[in-house]
């Protein structure tokens, strides 16, 4: 790389920056520490291809809706595509793009031999039967089976995803094929080619991550009080985690709002009563807003639901020692900087939420290889990769003076940068 990046992008934190011009914004200041040039800024800054694809679905009440739906795939680089399929009223093409770039970036911090991939379909699962979400499934892996494949591009599940549409969406697949392609989707339930750990692999990843930055600052998990805004998938396995921990969940949210507990809220009875899709706090009259939650007394603070959540505005208010971001996005570039200054030390997430492709890996190899992992072997090399992980990202945070989240997309870039060059592309 024979120049450096020149006109690095200064974001006006005046004004609304979206996801994928912020992320695309750090990618430039990344690549400006490893003296990228400006075309591999211009091959970086987005997916090398998108698919926007239209699926007519046969509604239980005989009517047809046709649904949109996406894939990008970043940067296949360094080996096949990787990341989730998101169901969410909100998707969005440039939110689809912005998240293929950062799987590129978790492939990258946990060395994985992928690049990064991401799709969505604009939808509302919640309104919707089982009947028609295995219809709108089957429809989406027909419409994108072309680029996709166990050497191509491997899904997974994401926001209102799960296990059972990774089912149908493989055997729809192995159906195109004609014969039978576990390793073309991650996430599966066990009979049928998934990995041990893999439904709680983000929480675990979100847990061992938290362990070495609280050693780093001399906090202990027993007895630290945690306040997760986010009670679906991940907030929820967190807040059991940290439970058996020693540690004392004082605040969870959903989307109807927030309990806080200062001695600590029952986290078991808040489990038996939450529905599929993490609700639970309308069953409650004392509720709080979710911005009210974030501000509230904690050392550790887990944003674990949707992005945006920690602002210029906000950010001098949060009175946590440790932020991990579990969701996708919920800090913004400008408050991550204020929370640095106040000595508040942030676990992005693209590094904190690395537990998932971490383990998605792991069963696409035990796909391949046709033999399976206990749990306690899955659980052990994932700690070993994001302990490794943590440390890269810490040691450059130091040795550069920048904070965790350019650390990491330094670090994360690393590889995809060199396999660029060594195929020529560059």
């Amino acid at each position: 790389m024979s120049e450096t990046v020149v006109n690095k992008a200064v974001l006006d934190h005046s004004e609304e920056v979206s996801l994928y011009e912020s992320t695309q914004s750090i990618i430039r200041e990344a690549l400006s520490h490893l003296n990228g040039d400006q075309a591999l800024f211009d091959l970086l800054k987005e997916p090398l291809r998108v698919l926007t694809v239209r699926i007519p679905v046969k509604m239980d009440d005989g009517t047809v809706k046709v649904f949109t739906g996406y894939r990008a795939q970043h940067n296949d680089a360094v080996g096949p595509t990787k990341g989730g399929i998101r169901f969410h009223p909100d998707v969005t093409e440039e939110e689809v793009k912005a998240l293929s770039i950062w799987m590129s970036i978790k492939c990258g911090l946990a060395n994985l031999p992928y690049g990064g991939g991401k799709g969505g379909i604009v939808c509302d699962p919640r309104t919707m039967s089982a009947q028609e979400l295995e219809r709108l499934s089957r429809g989406y892996v027909r419409a994108i089976s072309q680029i996709i494949g166990p050497a191509k591009d491997i899904p997974a599940p994401d926001v209102f995803t799960n296990s059972r549409i990774m089912a149908w969406m493989m055997d729809e697949y192995s159906c195109i094929c004609e014969f039978g392609s576990p390793g073309v989707i991650t996430g599966k339930p066990l009979a049928i080619g998934g990995s041990a750990g893999r439904e709680s692999s983000t929480a675990n990843g979100v847990t061992i991550v938290l362990n070495e930055a609280a050693q780093k600052i001399g906090l202990p998990i027993e007895g630290a009080s945690v306040i997760i805004q986010g009670f679906g998938n991940a907030g929820s396995y967190l807040a059991k985690f940290l439970l058996d921990a020693g540690a004392k969940v004082v605040g969870i949210s959903d989307a109807s709002g927030a309990l806080y507990e200062p001695e600590g809220l029952d986290i078991d009875l808040l489990l038996t009563q939450k529905d599929p899709y993490g609700s639970v706090t309308s069953l409650y009259p004392n509720r709080i807003t979710n911005q009210e939650l974030l501000v509230k007394p904690c050392d550790i603070l887990i944003p674990a639901a949707i992005s945006n959540q920690i602002t210029e505005e906000n950010a001098g208010d949060i009175q946590a020692k440790i932020v991990v971001e579990a969701a996708n996005g919920p800090t913004t570039l400008k408050a991550t900087e204020l929370m640095t200054e106040r000595g508040i030390l942030l676990v992005p997430d693209v590094l904190a939420s690395a537990g998932g492709v971490v383990v998605s890996y792991f069963e696409w190899v035990q796909n391949n290889q046709g033999y399976y992992w206990t749990e306690e072997m899955v659980d052990e090399r994932l700690k070993q990769i994001l302990v490794s992980s943590f440390e890269k990202v810490y040691e450059t945070s130091l040795a550069k003076g920048v904070d965790m989240r350019m650390a990491a997309y330094i670090v994360g870039l690393n590889r995809l940068i060199e396999a660029v060059q060594l195929r020529g592309w560059i």
